[in-house]
């Protein structure tokens, strides 16, 4: 499989199938959304199309990066969200870098949004489909976060090597900048658990598949059958 990384602006054309990763803390909190019940997953463009969206569908869930905010329902927090009841909702997420990725990419033929949470469902994913070239999009700080370019530099490897161990990409993501902003609550909307609930890896059996519906960009789960280290490559 001929990978590369890349970060949003190195985008230049949309790539057949694109890995976008966000650990800390899109996509982690997508997952807990899925986990929690979510439906689905409506990935906004702005904040004013996100209260849009919201004011259209008052019963939707939206959400953002930062502190609370008027028209916002909860922020982008695993912790926060982990103890939210979302059976059957509909959730609006809004944030800095992982939903721009994914807007970014969307004429792609495939769009999996993934963290750690979900690493081994992405891969397996990635192997059945066996396709010949993947675009791990980073989302973070330009591209040049390290817990993003750790978790998809694992998922690649992992998606041709099931043997692959997560420690040596578990404890890059541990040390990034992102961790340390979340742990020292530099960030605003964090909760104490944030980074190691975006550490836990495989928390999820599941991938998640972004596709254009009615010109809105869907995040849905996929579940996956379990990766082990009997699997053909």
């Amino acid at each position: 499989m001929d990978t590369r990384f890349v970060g949003i602006a190195e985008l230049v054309e949309a790539p057949s199938v694109a890995v976008v990763v966000d650990v800390m803390r899109a996509f982690t909190v997508a997952a807990w959304a899925f986990g929690q019940g979510a439906e689905k997953i409506v990935l906004a463009e702005s904040l004013d199309d996100a209260l849009a969206l919201k004011a259209r569908h008052p019963d939707w869930v939206a959400l953002k990066d930062g502190p609370p905010a008027p028209g916002f329902d909860m922020v982008n927090s695993p912790g926060k969200l982990r103890s939210v009841d979302l059976g059957g909702r509909t959730v609006v997420q809004k944030t800095t870098a992982g939903t721009v990725g994914a807007l970014a990419v969307k004429e792609a033929s495939l769009v999996l949004c993934a963290g750690f949470v979900v690493a081994e469902a992405t891969a397996r994913l990635l192997r059945t489909r066996r396709s010949d070239g993947v675009t791990f999009v980073v989302t973070g700080d330009d591209g040049q976060a390290d817990e993003d370019l750790a978790c998809a530099q694992y998922i690649a490897r992992r998606a041709t090597e099931a043997g692959t161990d997560a420690a040596v990409f578990l404890r890059r993501a541990a040390e990034s900048r992102a961790a340390a902003e979340l742990t020292q609550s530099v960030r605003q909307g964090v909760h104490p658990d944030d980074v190691a609930l975006c550490l836990e890896l495989d928390r999820f059996p599941f991938a998640m598949v972004a596709s254009l519906e009615d010109s809105l960009m869907i995040l849905r789960p996929r579940a996956m059958p379990s990766l082990t280290d009997e699997d053909p490559v």
